[in-house]
């Protein structure tokens, strides 16, 4: 069973941002083989979801999004650096992650839109969600993103 965490960054323990990082790269640089800084200065600004699993071993994490409200990255909100970890794909938590940070920036933000930049070989994951392309395809740090408002 997931255990959904919200913090806004300067609630973080060192803990979390240590699993928030390690997750973050082993997804976004080395399984994505994407040699660019993950720590784009953003995240002080962003509301953070993570998703915990209880093991053996301990608390793990295994899924993670940032979101901002509108207005701090783009006019509109946004969800971001949407990842889970590979032992976990497969099983919809992919699906559970995003239904979650679509609530939360629903009640941050009611009827406001939404606005991702997506990898391209996930548009249609994210056009499930009522996401629709509104960009051509685009290269951003060597991967094909398009641009995608809900």
């Amino acid at each position: 069973m997931i255990q959904w965490q919200w913090s806004p960054f300067n609630e973080l323990t060192g803990d979390d941002l240590y699993a928030v990082v390690r997750l973050r790269e082993s997804v976004f640089i080395v399984e994505q083989n994407c040699p660019y800084p993950d720590a784009d200065g953003r995240d002080p600004n962003a509301w953070h979801l993570l998703g915990w699993i209880q093991s053996s071993s301990g608390r793990k994490l295994v899924a993670y999004a940032r979101i901002f409200e509108p207005g701090v990255r783009y006019r509109e909100g946004s969800i971001g650096r949407i990842a889970t970890a590979p032992d976990v794909r497969g099983t919809g938590l992919g699906k559970t992650l995003m239904a979650e940070a679509l609530r939360r920036i629903e009640s941050l933000a009611p009827g406001q839109v939404i606005k991702i930049a997506a990898q391209r070989r996930l548009e249609n994951f994210y056009l499930g969600f009522g996401f629709k392309t509104v960009s051509p395809p685009y290269e951003e740090d060597g991967i094909i993103h398009v641009d995608m408002l809900r």
